[in-house]
């Protein structure tokens, strides 16, 4: 796989990306992929490991190995193909995904893993700029119709595997415009939106059909119509009920959930006029919550303007370097900073909010406390209460699973314990007749990857359930 000595002569490089007094400046991406020498060498890192970890630490099982070998060949097309056999969308992937399949490298015991993101960001765009991604329309149709709700990674997923076995699907997107949250909760200088219209144009040429401002279990678009229509019915919307933080000053003017905050810039960019957008620009913004959501609301302030952005995160500070022969090859928990971070941020943890005061009905500052861990259990330090200066305050605290009432009232599904549809991964069906679920609305919040291999897992399902068999791949 890839040079039989390469680990040892070769080192680990990252992918340029602009600076970030530069790229403050504007919504575009800006890491850029490898070229083809560069990415060559890293595929030449690739260890004859025996045993390739990588491809059990990936949720789509990528065969990483087989395609850092090709891109160590330069032959790029049979890469290509290789990446496709598992993944339908590395270029969503390749840009936002966090690489589980890096901790789970066999380099990465001792060293610095292979560079498996950046091999697959600058396969998928070599594919692309060579003109070598074309539809697959199916050769034959079925004659079976199938509906699928939401348009995120798990829907997609699903609807184009379906599509190319020869079923008619219909995909349904209660926005304006298709792609779920890579749309409307990914920002644009993390993946730019002409990569989703891309791929929903190929789809469009394979048979799949689109149709948005279709909220599927409201008045309008009846759960009930659907199922009366189509043959199977895929719930593949995501988890969009945000934790919300009910502490004194929560209904004051300012404190605002970041799934209300993130879209308005999106929408923005794509060219549409929010009226009364929520703005960071010269405030004060706290953000509460430490993962990618809470990141990705600090970039967005920085390139707002903001006079300052803060963000609280309620763990204690994890260690810069994990202790990799305890933990390899799962994923670690450590610090993790991210270009966002770079771009400007005071980052702060073990710390709870415990109220937000104001006037006249807007915050103007958040009251938290020190806190700290025994035995599981949160307490807060006595005589650790702080105050600081808070004009915008953005809640990305992660979130409980769908939303409830609507579609899933509508249609009847049982649900688990944590309120996600219930359905298991074999079949993906859920207590009602021909009603399927996939991604963050059966297994909660999550990744794109995860969603996107629930997608074509239950695709296949649904195809067996449709025809008696199936020849998708799980």
């Amino acid at each position: 796989m890839g040079k039989v000595t390469g680990f040892l002569e070769f080192e680990r490089l990252h992918e340029a990306a602009e600076k970030p007094q530069e790229r403050l400046k504007h919504w575009r991406e800006f890491t850029h992929h490898l070229t083809s020498e560069a990415a060559g060498i890293q595929g030449a890192r690739c260890m004859d490991c025996g045993t390739p970890f990588c491809m059990s630490g990936c949720p789509v099982n990528n065969i990483i190995p087989d395609w850092n070998d090709l891109v160590y060949k330069q032959d790029w097309q049979h890469a290509l193909d290789t990446l496709h056999s598992t993944n339908n969308f590395p270029e969503f992937t390749g840009r936002v995904c966090p690489a589980p399949c890096e901790a789970a490298c066999t380099l990465n015991i001792n060293n610095d893993p292979v560079g498996i993101k950046s091999i697959e960001h600058a396969i998928i765009d070599k594919g692309w700029e060579s003109g070598w991604i074309k539809p697959q329309p199916a050769p034959a149709k079925t004659g079976k119709r199938i509906a699928v709700i939401g348009s995120g990674p798990a829907g997609l997923a699903c609807a184009q595997q379906l599509g190319r076995v020869g079923h008619d699907v219909v995909v349904f997107e209660k926005t304006d415009r298709i792609g779920g949250l890579l749309r409307y909760g990914i920002p644009d200088f993390k993946m730019e939106k002409h990569l989703i219209d891309r791929r929903v144009e190929q789809m469009r040429a394979e048979g799949v059909e689109f149709r948005v401002n279709q909220d599927v279990g409201s008045s309008a678009v009846p759960a009930q119509e659907l199922l009366a229509e189509f043959d199977a019915v895929v719930m593949a919307g995501g988890a969009e009920n945000p934790r919300d933080l009910p502490v004194p000053g929560r209904d004051l003017d300012g404190v605002h959930f970041a799934m209300e905050f993130l879209p308005q810039q999106n929408k923005v960019v794509a060219g549409d006029s929010v009226s009364g957008q929520i703005m960071a620009t010269g405030k004060h913004v706290v953000v509460i919550g430490g993962g990618d959501t809470g990141s990705d609301c600090v970039g967005t302030s920085n390139r707002h303007g903001a006079a300052s952005v803060t963000q609280f995160e309620l763990l204690p500070q994890p260690p810069e370097q994990e202790n990799k022969p305890m933990v390899w090859p799962y994923w670690p928990v450590k610090l993790r900073t991210s270009s966002s971070h770079e771009e400007g941020c005071q980052r702060d943890w073990s710390v709870a909010t415990k109220r937000f005061e104001g006037k006249n009905g807007k915050v103007e500052k958040l009251v938290a406390a020190r806190v700290e861990w025994q035995d599981g259990q949160m307490r807060e330090v006595p005589g650790s209460e702080f105050s600081l200066k808070a004009d915008l305050v953005l809640l990305a605290m992660g979130f409980l699973g769908p939303v409830q009432g609507g579609l899933l009232e509508q249609l009847g599904v049982t649900k688990d314990n944590r309120s996600n549809v219930k359905a298991d991964t074999e079949n993906y069906q859920t207590s009602v007749s021909k009603v399927f679920a996939a991604g963050d609305m059966r297994r909660g919040q999550s990744l794109v990857v995860w969603a996107i291999r629930e997608g074509r897992q239950c695709a296949r399902a649904v195809d067996e359930f449709l025809m008696g068999s199936s020849e998708l791949p799980r």
